[in-house]
């Protein structure tokens, strides 16, 4: 290696760059990389409104939004090697909404309250530290925070006024083209993995009931100032998600922007965050997070090997085959993705890119260190 790891300075201060060369790539595959997403944009148009009000994850009245929501900008995006910006496109300061990247920053959040004890063990019950009615019927008794993370949790009934059978039968590999929201057999808790937004909800309002204050309160406090990210950031939840605590009315905020609100945040915020990830939780010298906390969120979950507590894997290169198997992803609909890569010591955050097209994205990457 060539060049000794860094860590940025916290903004507005310029994140420090880097020749490739000097960072051990190939600039001309590196330049590649970066025009080829600038030409893949997402086949999503920039009105998110109209584009969720068609019936993309599904009908009415379902899809009914409840949550703020705006047009997005065009592509964007950066890779960081050694945490020197070796490339980027477009605008990287963009503050848009991110879809269900916010799911891993809900895990970050779990991993906070586990180790400040709000979540002494993964595996009890949840209704074991949160009384609140949802965990009470015979079908979520015995569901736990494990369950939640992974999404394994067959968690039944209805929150902010969604039902969880909205999201039952969801396959991603379908996402905008096949049906869902069949009735099924629900499973024992922690027998079934599937993909259910109203779910992953349900967890973030029992993270708000264990530390009893806003989740964006927590998140900048714990996690975004210390790794020196902007303010430009905000964390939605819906006109619905209002909760009463300690006497305070709260917003519940959303693992995603399905039905609006959800996280708006730019490029290099996404980059802080995926960094602080490739370090195993470590930070400018102090620990944010504790390393067990990273190697939790990124082991296998038995159902789902290609998913660990809303974090995406690529065990087998099962998501994006020439990307490395020990990649790990925060991944959200539309072409958002930050992808990190602990055996390069490399991040990459796309914004709108086409799905399709991620794939190659990696392999000029990969391209671009192995020339």
């Amino acid at each position: 290696m060539s060049l000794p790891p860094i860590q940025p300075p916290p903004h507005p201060a310029p994140w420090p760059e880097a020749m490739a060369d000097a960072a051990g790539l190939n600039w001309m595959w590196l330049e590649e990389a970066g025009r080829f997403a600038t030409e893949n944009e997402t086949p999503w148009p920039c009105d998110l409104k109209l584009h969720l009000e068609s019936g993309y994850f599904e009908p009415p009245p379902d899809n009914a939004i409840l949550g703020p929501i705006r047009p997005r900008g065009p592509s964007n995006g950066l890779v960081i090697r050694h945490g020197y910006k070796v490339a980027s496109w477009g605008d990287t300061d963009q503050v848009d909404f991110t879809f269900s990247c916010a799911k891993s920053y809900l895990s970050l959040l779990a991993g906070i309250a586990h180790t400040d004890g709000l979540i002494p063990d993964l595996d009890e019950p949840v209704r074991g530290t949160v009384d609140d009615g949802g965990f009470d019927s015979p079908q979520n008794r015995c569901v736990t925070w494990r369950h939640l993370l992974q999404n394994t949790s067959e968690w039944e009934g209805e929150l902010f006024g969604k039902s969880d059978l909205i999201d039952r039968n969801r396959n991603l590999g379908l996402e905008g083209r096949g049906r869902k929201g069949e009735p099924r057999p629900l499973q024992p808790p922690g027998a079934h993995w599937e993909y259910n937004d109203v779910r992953v909800n349900r967890l973030s309002l029992a993270l708000l009931r264990r530390f009893r204050r806003p989740l964006p309160t927590v998140f900048a406090e714990r996690i975004m100032q210390p790794i020196g990210a902007s303010t430009d950031w905000s964390w939605h939840g819906y006109s619905t998600s209002h909760v009463t605590i300690d006497g305070q009315d709260i917003e519940s905020v959303s693992g995603g922007t399905h039905w609006g609100g959800g996280m708006l945040i730019h490029a290099e915020d996404q980059a802080r965050i995926g960094l602080l990830m490739l370090n195993k939780g470590r930070w400018n010298g102090r620990q944010i997070l504790p390393e067990r906390w990273i190697a939790e969120s990124t082991t296998p979950c038995a159902l789902n090997h290609s998913y660990g507590l809303l974090w995406w894997l690529n065990t087998h290169h099962s998501r994006y085959k020439s990307a490395p198997d020990s990649s790990f992803f925060a991944v959200g609909a539309g072409g958002n993705v930050t992808w990190i890569d602990p055996a390069h010591d490399l991040v990459a955050v796309l914004r709108w890119t086409d799905p399709t097209a991620i794939d190659t994205f990696t392999r000029l990457i990969m391209q671009a260190i192995e020339s």
